[in-house]
């Protein structure tokens, strides 16, 4: 038998999932950079969440289908933590990111301009 109720579930789901966009474009008018990146970055986990159980199924999956996702996101979480101190540098021992460089030096002459103006 047929349940009846499972497209409402998803209309449900669809919803809230429309309520968090709403937040998440809304967040960054209050102009608290700190506010706004924990509340984006926890209303991006919550919709993923809400996505991979109900739209994905993982909900009505085996157990080891969790447990596969599970460790895809610790390597994901793994990759990062290893490529991130390099990344996330404008310089290195042997390497420097000369994109990074000219654009550190355009914003400071940028802002050095800007502040003379009275």
């Amino acid at each position: 038998m047929r349940d009846t109720y499972a497209p409402m579930k998803y209309v449900k789901i669809w919803g809230i999932l429309l309520v968090l966009l709403a937040i998440s474009i809304a967040g960054p008018m209050f102009e608290r950079p700190t506010l706004t990146l924990i509340t984006a970055f926890g209303i991006a986990l919550v919709k993923a969440s809400l996505v991979a159980t109900y739209f994905m199924h993982l909900n009505v999956e085996k157990r080891y289908i969790r447990y596969m996702l599970y460790a895809m996101l610790l390597m994901i979480g793994l990759l990062f933590a290893g490529t991130a101190p390099d990344i996330m540098q404008a310089s290195g021992l042997r390497w420097k990111n000369q994109a990074v460089q000219e654009l550190v030096e355009e914003h400071a002459t940028h802002e050095d301009h800007h502040s003379h103006i009275p």
